[in-house]
């Protein structure tokens, strides 16, 4: 939502005023950190301090700049992942470690320690095919998997360490003395934002003195790096110039500029790397603000100047360097091996943990904008679903539905009976999900400001006293959630007895989580603001949403007594916010370009762990031409979490206003999302086709369908990439098929977004639809079996009550699997844990891609008589259609096509 106050600065105008935000330049530590590394100073590893334990190794390092000793750590953990800490031996006061993001006490491996050279050690996990080779002389680490050394750390001696220090007017005055790592003169001072950074009218004061840190990563024959959202950028990371870092901090940006390297909403300080054979990551834990600097070598010819084999592979060697900075922490990072992507993800999911399983209605369709206006509004809104028979299954309503901007209340006047309008929707099968920012409203009269103002919840300013910044309401105070007796509390408001009006259909949405401040440095809150165990707000800002997302979906999870699941979305986000629910690109333009790059953008958040992700259909601000709005929905319908969305000065653009002919096509794009609505994990393919590395127009959803939207005006032809060599590929709809690895041009009227289901694979639909995901829990379903090029096809099933934690708990949930080989399909268990009982039946089945017509079909279910089956069969398409059966989704039975 709009956070900037239009009364302040214009909407064309926020998102690149650089008086606003900063760039690299007016960034102190990253100007610090640019001209001490242009001294080049190194730091040695003194291998004679090493001791190790059962779960790491640690020894000290020493700057020849600072000569003060750092405490470097070592750890192998389980699933090939290296961990490095580096830290200040003693220092002045505990440094920040970011606490909550891993998801437990994560399992070490034991490292064997092997001779290295004099001067060196090797460290091995137990299977010995990875190592960390330390050179102590300039300190090194290089990471070695099967004898090839596939990243270096500090190869480039880019460790940079401030130390901290004891405030100022404690301190000795000498002129031009030295502090841990640079000059204190006063010019240096104010240029480089030792002890005040300025920015406009704002003064940051260090109390401690600069504290940033850095560290480069070297990838050996890598030049494709993905991740480290959020940016409206490029899939693909580009490499970056002298000043144009990208940049890891959360803010409020209102119509953000896009391919550019700002921070916006939230942060994932997390990167992967990917060549033919191998994929790695660096997940750098630091939640203050962080900078990254990309630099590719790509790989050079060979020329026989040189002739072995030896100098041919250094020839033709790429190399790109990663340059890590953060304003204050330690470093502490974590180097996910691979070797393939889904190891990767895997590895990642280990340490922050995996996206947590949504209800079933938050894949449906979301409604939504700033604001529906009343109760009366809202009947009329969902009515007209109905009326024009378009599914959907949650309404929302943003800051106007409240009483003064005062979270957890309603509007008495707008809102008179909240409940009624939850069971109009219930009576429906919808759901409710409402707004709760962060921001408090100062009203003592307020009982949410006045309890916790009582018990000392707010984030405190640098004087002491309660921070108050302008938001929502006007003057506001903000609960700092990084203090668990706070999450504990605000988690308890959402009980039934506490928000009054509220019913368990209601769900929430946290939006201004950066947090945003009006008029606040870059719409924020001061660094120097004061949080739960003293820390300041630069140590913790880009967790400070994660914590009210985590304390929401806990709240959620309470009010059930445990057996629900929860559904939050949020704009802010760091690294592990996918354990609590769902996140979108924030405050989007209703402009083709912003549809474009919202699929990088969503790609980049999948690949980062966050996959229940989305961007607002439509564009949040501006309005759409119908063109756009109907290509935007067909685009949201295949991504994760699909929700129109505007702003409040906007034109109304519910699905019907546009003319019978595009509610024909927005109702077709929204219908397709109900059919594949059994089908919908994300996970990436193809990481040995080159030509996929540099692509962001097209994504795979799952590993059966390849989508591409349609993302120009007045497109008649698209350019679709099929990959795979050994793939065919079957249009969803014509089922017409082509082999992989080539591009096709595909015809795209305006009822026409390209999908394609790759052969090999079965996709479970839904064969009727209706006006929610809770309608349709006991209709049919239909498989769209897509032989491959040897004739065979594999898929899975899953399915449970779609709300409750049962699955969990008491195993109630049916996992299934279909083959098809040799002419027989067959539906067998996949998880013998799991019972869940379905009267649902499969009652049609399409097989593509079968080469002749069958004499004969006939269904075997154990301990019953094999049943002809009528069928029809297409020559020019090659496609088998199977109707009218009954067999049930839960039960074993094959298929026979002779």
């Amino acid at each position: 939502m709009d956070a900037a106050g239009k009364e302040e600065i214009s909407v064309e105008d926020e998102a690149v005023d650089k008086n606003v935000f900063k760039d690299c330049s007016k960034i102190a530590f990253y100007r610090r950190q640019k001209q001490r590394l242009s001294k080049k100073s190194t730091c040695q590893a003194l291998l004679d301090s090493v001791t190790t334990d059962k779960d790491s190794t640690k020894f000290q390092i020493i700057s020849e700049a600072t000569k003060v000793p750092l405490l470097a750590e070592i750890s192998g953990i389980e699933g090939n992942i290296f961990r490095l800490k580096i830290n200040e031996e003693t220092p002045l006061k505990p440094r920040y470690e970011v606490p909550d993001v891993l998801t437990s006490k994560l399992s070490t491996v034991r490292l064997i320690s092997c001779s290295g050279d004099t001067g060196s050690l090797v460290l091995a996990d137990g299977k010995g095919d990875l190592k960390c080779h330390v050179t102590a002389n300039p300190f090194k680490v290089d990471l070695v998997s099967e004898e090839e050394v596939v990243m270096s750390i500090n190869s480039l001696g880019q460790l940079y360490f401030e130390h901290l220090q004891g405030p100022l007017k404690q301190r000795a005055t000498k002129e031009n003395e030295e502090d841990a790592s640079v000059e204190t003169s006063q010019e240096n001072q104010e240029d480089l934002g030792l002890w005040e950074e300025k920015f406009g009218t704002f003064v940051d004061v260090k109390v401690n003195g600069p504290a940033s840190i850095g560290l480069d990563f070297s990838l050996h024959g890598f030049e494709h790096l993905y991740g480290i959202p959020q940016h409206a950028e490029s899939h693909q990371l580009k490499n970056t110039g002298d000043g144009d870092a990208y940049r890891l901090y959360n803010l409020d940006v209102y119509g953000y500029k896009i391919y550019d390297k700002m921070g916006i909403y939230g942060s994932v300080p997390y990167l992967l790397a990917h060549k033919l054979g191998r994929t790695l990551g660096i997940f750098w834990l630091n939640a203050s603000e962080t900078l990254v600097e990309i630099s590719t070598e790509p790989a050079v010819k060979y020329t026989l100047t040189q002739m072995g084999p030896v100098a041919a592979k250094q020839k033709v060697r790429s190399q790109t360097d990663v340059h890590w900075m953060s304003e204050s922490g330690i470093i502490d990072v974590f180097l996910l091996t691979g070797p393939t992507p889904s190891d990767v993800f895997k590895q990642y999911a280990r340490l922050t943990g995996t996206q947590a399983m949504p209800p079933l209605f938050s894949l449906g369709y979301h409604q939504c904008r700033w604001n529906y206006e009343d109760e009366q509004d809202v009947k009329a809104v969902d009515a007209g679903f109905d009326e024009h028979d378009i599914p959907y299954d949650v309404m929302w309503l943003d800051i106007e539905h409240t009483d003064g901007k005062r979270y957890f209340t309603w509007d008495k006047k707008r809102f008179p009976n909240p409940k009624r309008m939850q069971e109009l929707l219930r009576s429906k099968k919808r759901k409710l999900v409402v707004i709760s920012d962060p921001h408090i409203k100062v009203d003592l009269n307020y009982s949410v400001y006045a309890k916790a103002k009582e018990q000392g919840f707010f984030v405190r300013n640098h004087e002491g006293g309660d921070f108050e910044g302008v938001c929502w309401p006007g003057l506001s105070s903000y609960l700092d959630f990084t203090n668990p007796k706070v999450r504990e509390w605000y988690s308890g408001l959402f009980a039934f007895s506490a928000y009054q009006g509220s019913t368990d259909i209601l769900y929430i949405w946290n939006d201004m989580n950066e947090p945003s401040v009006f008029r606040g440095p870059e719409q924020t809150m001061q660094k120097n603001a004061v949080h739960h165990g003293s820390w300041e707000h630069r140590e913790l800002h880009n967790i400070y949403g994660f914590y009210q997302q985590m304390a929401t979906a806990e709240g959620l999870i309470q009010r059930s007594k445990g057996k629900e699941r929860p559904f939050v979305l949020t704009r802010s986000f760091f690294a592990g916010s996918q354990k609590y629910g769902a996140v979108w690109t924030g405050d989007n333009t209703a402009e083709w370009s912003y549809l474009k790059i919202s699929i990088p953008m969503l790609l980049t958040l999948s690949v980062t762990g966050i996959s229940f992700c989305g961007a607002d259909v439509g564009g949040f601000i501006g309005n759409p031409e119908a063109e756009l709005l109907v290509r935007w929905y067909q685009a949201g319908a295949y991504q994760p979490f699909f929700r129109g969305h505007a702003t409040m000065d906007t034109k109304r653009r519910e699905p019907w206003l546009f003319g019978e002919e595009h509610t024909r096509l927005i109702r077709e794009a929204i219908r397709e999302r109900y059919v594949l609505l059994p089908y919908w994990p994300l996970w990436v393919e193809f990481p040995d086709a080159l030509e996929t590395f540099g692509v962001e127009d097209e994504y795979m959803l799952g590993s059966a369908l390849l989508v591409h939207p349609v993302t120009e005006a007045k497109a008649t032809m698209v350019d679709v990439f099929l990959p795979g060599s050994n793939e065919v590929w079957y249009d969803s709809k014509t089922f017409a098929h082509w082999e992989g690895a080539c591009t096709v041009k595909i015809p795209v009227g305006l009822d026409t977004i390209p999908v394609f289901q790759r052969g090999g694979s079965v996709v479970p639909i839904k064969t009727t639809i209706g006006k929610s995901t809770g309608c349709m829990s006991d209709s049919p379903y239909g498989l769209r079996v897509a032989l491959s090029t040897k004739g065979s096809a594999v898929g899975e099933f899953y399915l449970d009550d779609g709300h409750s934690f049962q699955y969990l708990h008491q195993k109630q949930f049916l996992h299934r699997k279909f083959s098809f080989c040799s002419g027989v399909l067959i539906n067998s268990c996949a998880d013998e844990r799991g019972h869940y009982p379905s009267k649902c039946v499969v009652e049609q089945i399409f097989v593509l891609g079968l080469k002749k017509k069958p004499s004969s079909v006939t269904t075997h279910s154990s301990g019953g008589k094999d049943q002809p089956v009528a069928f029809t069969y297409c020559a020019k398409t090659s496609t088998l259609s199977l109707e009218k059966l009954s067999l049930n989704i839960g039960a074993d039975w094959e298929v026979h096509i002779k």
